[in-house]
């Protein structure tokens, strides 16, 4: 517990600082939208102009901009992005800081196991990003709330948080894998996030080309885009359980080699 209360108190500023960066997004960004809105102009118009692959790129996808829901579809893929990369970058952080810091021989001299450690950093970190989405969920529903005009926005906004919270868990476990398998503990923030570019890399070419519709299912941005959550009404079962496979998978790899590794003094 001290352990667990230790890292919730030194990524607490952090934290706040992100949550705020959040907001902000998703506040400027929604005002755009009560500013076109009230222009007349037509979204859906003014986005059908451009190029297809720019479309796709965007993330625009089959939405229908006209509608409050369908525009933050459209605004989800960088809220998205802020949260996985604040997530992998926690992962691999609260792993290697020790290290960084020259604090190890002060945690370990402590009368706890490796795995009392690890369940620790990972509980903190686990309610570190469930905060942010929080605050993200929170803020989706002020502001869709004020522009909604009536449209039924509630399952929707639940929907797509969900799909975040689902590819947080998945970066931040991407991060702790990547900072307990590596050597050096300064380099593992950016292989991790060097992952985290290459799968949005890999969904966004599934997406341009239709023979690589099968990188679908490599690459986790690929399972909770906005358009299909949207679309579909729900999270895919199929999705799901992959992802619930790979997360099972990335904590039992995180667990074996924190236990094994020479942690630098």
């Amino acid at each position: 517990m001290n352990i667990f209360l230790r890292e919730m108190k030194a990524y607490r500023k952090s934290l706040i600082i992100w949550c705020i960066g959040v907001f902000a997004l998703i506040a400027s960004g929604m005002s755009k939208f009560e500013t076109i809105s009230a222009s007349g102009q037509s979204l859906n118009e003014m986005m059908s102009k451009m190029p297809k692959s720019l479309q796709t790129i965007m993330g625009m996808g089959s939405l229908d901009l006209s509608k409050v829901s369908g525009y933050f579809g459209f605004l989800f893929l960088y809220v998205v992005l802020m949260a996985t990369i604040h997530a992998v970058m926690l992962g691999s952080g609260i792993i290697s800081k020790e290290e960084q810091d020259k604090t190890t021989e002060f945690l370990m001299a402590k009368p706890v196991s490796r795995n009392a450690v690890i369940t620790s950093k990972l509980l903190s970190a686990v309610v570190n990003i469930a905060i942010f989405n929080g605050i993200t969920t929170i803020s989706t529903f002020g502001y869709l709330g004020l522009y909604s005009k009536g449209e039924s926005i509630g399952r929707d906004i639940v929907i797509l948080m969900t799909g975040m919270f689902m590819l947080q868990l998945i970066f931040l476990l991407v991060g702790t894998v990547t900072a307990s398998a590596g050597r050096r503990p300064k380099s593992a923030s950016s292989i991790s996030g060097a992952v985290l570019l290459a799968t949005y890399v890999l969904a966004t070419a599934a997406d341009l080309n239709d023979k690589l519709e099968f990188l679908q299912y490599v690459t986790p941005f690929s399972y909770y885009k906005a358009d299909r959550l949207l679309s579909d009404g729900g999270l895919s079962p199929v999705f799901v359980i992959i992802s619930v496979v790979i997360i099972a998978v990335l904590i039992g790899v995180t667990y074996a080699f924190y236990n094994k590794r020479d942690l630098n003094m």
